[in-house]
């Protein structure tokens, strides 16, 4: 969507922000840069029928509020953007958080973000009488990769297989096969291909079992998804001004890449995969909003955060190597989370690399707010006064 000369306004009313009018006008504001009415997220019922496929059981559907941060202005891929990003959440001063991160990005300017990678890889495990065989059955892969992207071919309209690696454990062969997926997440279709070929590879060579899902990398936190990434990597970047830091954060430079290294130290020690603080937060609100497999989040929260020293200013990035989310698919086209990816501008073909460059950002834009926060040590009173489940005094 193009960008208006003067920024938006999230409509806000100091007396009852809750109060029917202004939900209402921010409703008015989001269907207009949607361009098109958005009745689920007003309230209207999901036709039942639309969860078929999608859930067994089906009693209704689970009511999560839905806010938007913003506005957050993105170089992206396509060109220059400007979007208020629809997050689910019932974290009290979340979305305030977030909101306060891209109203510091931008005063600098678009926060340039990227897709570099694309690849969605699965990890067969075949199992041989020996390690002799299993060698051998390495160099037949190898070898039969052809093949493999036919039995693809045949089964998709919409994948391909890219990549074919192998290495051997003991006397397991562990196959690499990455593809590309178009905008879906595409986690059915490379099983599905996976499966094909693992099993090919185990007639071919005289496999005693293979499992499609033998180094399971699903849905797990994982080295792997740190190095090599899964999906969609993408990362984000932008030069924060120290007098914006100073005007909206009450920070600096300085203190932001002290606390930074700090936590590295405390990253190392835990040997985590996430050295992001609060990448998860945002990450799961937005996918939530937006009709994604929130259970990809232990993947997609893998990443790091930069700070580092630019002239007197703030150099600042986010690396999200795994990224697993999809615009067609799966719960994305379907009531409110139609309606959100919409909002977006993400909705159906061609807006899974749009959708992952405004989640870099939108990461990147909450990065910078709870740092800030912690630096100024204003952590704990924004919540207690924006958080949720506050008693009365009657209570």
């Amino acid at each position: 969507m193009p960008i208006d000369p003067a920024p938006l306004r999230i409509p806000r009313d100091r007396g009852d922000d809750h109060a029917p009018q202004p939900i209402r006008r921010r409703l008015e504001l989001c269907a207009g840069l949607a361009g098109r009415p958005l009745p689920h997220l007003g309230g209207a019922p999901v036709d039942p029928g639309e969860a078929r496929g999608k859930i067994e059981n089906l009693i209704g559907f689970a009511q999560v509020p839905v806010g938007i941060a913003g506005p957050l202005l993105v170089d992206t891929s396509e060109g220059p953007l400007e979007v208020v990003v629809p997050m689910a959440t019932t974290e009290g001063a979340l979305v305030a958080s977030y909101s306060r991160g891209m109203r510091l990005l931008r005063v600098g300017g678009p926060v340039r973000s990227r897709v570099y990678r694309h690849g969605l890889s699965q990890h067969p495990i075949l199992l041989y009488a020996s390690a002799a065989e299993a060698e051998r059955a390495c160099l037949r892969a190898r070898v039969d990769r052809p093949r493999y992207e036919r039995i693809v071919a045949k089964s998709t309209r919409h994948g391909a297989l890219v990549d074919v690696r192998t290495e051997v454990i003991g006397r397991r062969l562990l196959l690499c096969l990455t593809f590309t997926t178009g905008d879906a997440i595409g986690i059915n279709m490379a099983a599905q291909a996976t499966d094909a070929i693992a099993a090919d590879l185990a007639r071919s060579t005289g496999a005693r079992e293979y499992f499609v899902h033998g180094q399971d990398v699903e849905k797990r936190a994982n080295s792997r998804a740190l190095i090599e990434g899964r999906g969609r990597s993408v990362r984000a970047e932008a030069v924060v001004s120290k007098a914006a830091l100073a005007e909206l954060l009450r920070t600096t430079p300085e203190e932001m890449i002290a606390i930074a290294r700090t936590y590295q130290v405390g990253y190392a020690q835990l040997g985590t995969h996430n050295w992001l603080v609060q990448a998860a937060n945002g990450l799961a609100a937005v996918m939530l909003a937006c009709g994604q497999d929130v259970a990809y989040l232990t993947e997609c929260a893998t990443g790091l955060l930069d700070f580092d020293a630019e002239g007197e200013d703030l150099y600042a990035s986010v690396e999200l190597p795994s990224l697993l989310v999809g615009t067609v698919g799966g719960g994305a086209l379907q009531g409110t989370a139609r309606e959100c990816l919409a909002l977006l501008g993400c909705e159906g073909q061609g807006g899974a690399d749009r959708f992952a460059e405004i989640l870099a950002a939108t990461v990147l834009a909450g990065e910078l707010s709870l740092m800030g926060a912690f630096t100024a040590h204003e952590f704990v009173a924004a919540h207690q006064r924006l958080g949720r489940n506050r008693p009365t005094e009657e209570q």
